[in-house]
């Protein structure tokens, strides 16, 4: 990381333009859209107040406000010769003598002064780190420095600086200050120029520049803790003559938001998984974030290609896999980005994206929970039922007491009874009942079925008769939309040229000879796999009469396809 870390300094600009920012160690529970930037967080900031009155303090001497209470340390060169010191207008107008201020003690205060009007605060009770050297200190010499490493909350986090800066005597040497974050021991640069009052000031106060400087190039910081270094570049003490107040340290971290849409899918379609990354509202370049989303199992990604408008990305998201990768940048200015892949699933169910399923998280904020509800597609009901039918060369009798629910969406039912029938030349039938349905149940799983039940039946002369033949014939899909077929008959007292009949098998052939072919249990497959008919019995005369005692068939169909037939 400290190669990524190097690069994102190198191209450090800084800005002078004031920044408000709320002060607290914690980002409030702000709700923002994707893609609307919030403020950064204010990881450490110090306004050098705590207990502070009249009388000058070094700023080796001061600790600041709870729970820190930080305290800080300076190269020798800097709390000599009027350097270091905490001021402000309320200090007494007679220089005290450990100052070593001479004549510039009024100009000193004046630096404190208009660094609070600056803020919006009270010139008059501002209080502000000093330095008004008379003597050379040394280039590159630590100006100010944290004691105690304060939490970040996290390691991989973007972090910057922000500082308020004033100097006087612009026409001689300027302050060069140069910020430092700290991890561990290791010096972590957070510019590429540095900070000069006197040549980028944001206003003149009294006749003193003065601004705030905030780095637009933050650095993606390895640590969970950080301290703050300021060095002061100038080394000589001709001019040099600055002051420095409100220092603070800021999280920048862009967010990570998921979404889908739709948000509700039937199993096998496609909804889009949207990243969005939002920058915080500083708006500077955020280089080389990367995280990987875990999905639910159950979750894959389709094989259409990913799509980013994120600058320097790359995506990576297997076909059929559970894995998304994304890495890349927001540049300056950016508000925020986006990278979409789409996904599916084979099961019914709502899968669920949260912060837990993240890995590989280096500069971004994790997500809220999102979810998508894939649902069992939506398939139409086909179900019929009949007691028997005739057909001849010469007469046909339909369906006798016909049940019908034909290639209908919404669940329905349909339910007949006759009692008695006679078939032409053929024979007779008793009560017929039949039924037909399509249902979804709780789970929104469908079913459709049909039942016919035909007693006393007596045909060719008495060669086929039964007290009952019950036919029935279920289509039904699963959470994954696959729809599956049963049929089943049930015969009481069957018998064909006299042969009992109790539990054939599918497709039980039987001849009678020089009269008919009977088939008991036939089952035919329709709508492509999807339904399944079941004729209880079939029977083909050799004068060719074609015979139907017990039909049932059932289907589960797409909406809008051609009604299955047998």
């Amino acid at each position: 990381m400290l190669g990524r870390t190097l690069v994102g300094v190198a191209a450090l600009a800084l800005s002078t333009a004031p920044v408000v920012i709320a002060q607290g160690g914690t980002a409030s529970a702000e709700t923002t859209s994707p893609g609307t930037p919030r403020a950064p967080r204010v990881v450490f900031a110090e306004d050098f107040e705590n207990g502070q009155g009249a009388t000058p303090v070094l700023v080796t001497g001061y600790t600041g406000a709870a729970p820190v209470r930080q305290t800080y340390t300076a190269d020798p060169a800097w709390l000599a010769d009027c350097n270091g010191w905490i001021v402000s207008q309320q200090a007494p107008a007679a220089v005290p003598p450990a100052t070593g201020c001479g004549g510039w003690w009024p100009t000193v205060k004046q630096l404190a002064g208009s660094l609070g009007k600056w803020a919006g605060g009270d010139p008059a009770t501002n209080h502000a780190v000093t330095a008004f050297s008379h003597a050379d200190p040394g280039p590159g010499r630590t100006q100010l420095e944290t004691v105690t490493p304060v939490g970040v909350g996290a390691a991989k986090r973007f972090l910057t600086f922000s500082v308020d800066a004033a100097e006087v005597n612009c026409y001689a040497n300027h302050a060069r200050f140069g910020f430092h974050l700290l991890d561990g021991t290791r010096a972590v640069p957070a510019f590429s120029t540095p900070i000069e009052p006197c040549a980028d000031s944001g206003t003149v106060v009294n006749g003193i520049s003065v601004g705030t400087y905030t780095s637009d190039s933050p650095v993606l910081f390895d640590g969970s803790t950080v301290g703050l270094r300021l060095v002061n570049l100038q080394g000589s003490g001709y001019g040099n003559d600055a002051a420095f107040d409100n220092v603070r340290i800021l999280d920048v971290t862009p967010r990570l938001d998921v979404g889908f849409d739709p948000a509700s899918a039937e199993v096998g379609r496609d909804s889009t998984l949207t990243f969005t990354v939002t920058n915080t509202d500083e708006l500077a370049a955020k280089n080389g974030w990367t995280f990987t989303e875990n999905l639910p199992a159950g979750l894959t990604v389709t094989g259409a290609a990913p799509v980013t408008d994120c600058a320097d990305a790359t995506v990576t998201a297997p076909p059929d896999g559970g894995r998304v990768t994304v890495t890349g940048s927001l540049p300056k200015g950016k508000a925020s980005c986006a990278a979409t892949v789409k996904v599916t699933a084979a099961k019914a169910g709502t899968y669920t994206v949260c912060a837990d399923d993240l890995g590989g998280v280096a500069g971004i904020d994790p997500p809220e929970c999102a979810g998508v509800t894939f649902v069992p597609p939506v398939l139409a009901f086909d179900a019929h039922a009949h007691g028997g039918r005739l057909t001849t060369p010469l007469l046909t009798v339909s369906p006798l007491a016909p049940s019908d629910v034909t290639c209908t969406v919404g669940p329905a039912g349909d339910d007949a009874t006759l009692a008695a029938a006679t078939l032409p030349a053929l024979g007779s039938l008793g009560v017929v009942t039949t039924g037909a349905s399509g249902t979804v149940d709780a789970n929104g799983l469908r079913a459709a079925t049909a039942t016919a039940r035909t007693a006393r039946v007596s045909l060719l002369g008495g060669l086929v008769t039964a007290d009952e033949i019950v036919t029935t014939a279920k289509a039904e899909d699963d959470a994954s939309g696959n729809v599956t077929t049963a049929g089943a008959v049930r015969l009481t007292d069957l018998r064909v040229n006299g042969r009992p009949i109790a539990d054939p098998e599918i497709g039980l052939k039987i001849d009678i000879p020089l009269v008919a072919t009977v088939v008991i249990n036939e089952r035919i497959p329709t709508a492509g796999g999807a339904g399944i008919a079941v004729n209880a019995v079939h029977i083909r005369t050799l004068a060719g009469a074609d015979v139907v005692i017990g039909h049932a068939r059932a289907s589960l169909t797409v909406p809008g396809w051609p009604c299955p037939a047998v």
